[in-house]
């Protein structure tokens, strides 16, 4: 393994929102990335931080990152959630993603948590014989809600 595996800091977030805009695009999706480097920065390290992250380096550069938080379920307490887990196209292949998957894997653990939890497109084979290599419950009875920032904004309350 010529790479390590660290906890991010603020001079991460660069090389991190570059992963984040190259998932975007591998997801075909780039359009709706709108996230800046002063939203990660702020969200990230500031006073307020709601995130944690774990970078992969090889020779002084990010080559992924897993974002995650904490969450909470009322059927079993704290929680966390991988947002997302990120190896650079060139990259893939070489342990990185198994080492940032564990090193959240091994966060859950420590914080003694009810549970881990992603989510991973159904047509992202690589990913989903990834997490099956674990033994991972992939749920496929759920579907996911959510609102846009502007729908949020045209709800009348």
């Amino acid at each position: 393994m010529d790479f390590v595996i660290r906890k991010g800091c603020k001079a991460d977030c660069l090389s991190t929102l570059e992963l984040i805009q190259e998932l975007a695009e591998y997801e075909k999706a780039p359009e709706e990335m709108v996230i800046s480097l002063k939203d990660l920065e702020e969200d990230g390290f500031g006073e307020n931080s709601i995130y944690e992250l774990f970078v992969a380096e090889q020779n002084d550069k990010i080559i992924g990152i897993a974002v995650f938080y904490e969450k909470y379920s009322t059927w079993k307490g704290r929680c966390i959630y991988l947002e997302d887990l990120i190896v650079t196209e060139s990259k893939r292949g070489i342990g990185a993603g198994k080492a940032l998957f564990e090193a959240v894997v091994g966060f859950a653990k420590e914080k003694n948590s009810g549970r881990m939890e992603w989510q991973v497109l159904d047509w992202n084979t690589p990913a989903i014989d990834f997490y099956k290599s674990y033994n991972a419950e992939l749920d496929g009875t759920w579907y996911n809600g959510r609102f846009t920032k502007e729908q949020l904004q045209n709800i009348n309350l």
